[in-house]
């Protein structure tokens, strides 16, 4: 098992889901169980895959959770280019930056741990 706490992508995807979830707060009531909703679990679950897949005895386990939490951090990142558009967001880069930091930090991660080389290109 891993502990969470020495992964710097951890670290990373902790931070932006205070960040993630302050900037949400401001968002139409209408979107409160729409795009607010989705953006904050795209967060949340790079975060949670992250812890999950430590928590896993094998390493192919870890890989695969790291693959979902990679996912999600993607989706993060198109959700918020996709709340910037119709003005929900007004400062789109103090999330945009960290959210494409983390997925180059995870998929470094990924590409590290994992022979596949198909993991060469994000």
């Amino acid at each position: 098992m891993r502990d969470p706490k020495k992964l710097k992508a951890f670290h990373m995807a902790d931070a932006l889901v205070l960040k993630v979830y302050e900037a949400t707060q401001a968002f139409p009531p209408e979107e409160r169980y729409g795009l607010a909703a989705q953006i904050r679990k795209s967060a949340v679950s790079v975060a949670s895959n992250l812890v999950e897949g430590c928590a896993r005895k094998s390493e192919a386990d870890f890989l695969r959770f790291l693959d979902i939490a990679y996912g999600s951090a993607c989706e993060l990142e198109y959700q918020l280019s996709l709340a910037h558009r119709p003005g929900w967001l007004s400062d789109t880069d103090s999330l945009s930056e960290p959210a494409t930091q983390l997925s180059k930090v995870l998929h470094g991660l990924r590409r590290s741990l994992s022979p596949d080389t198909s993991l060469e290109k994000p």
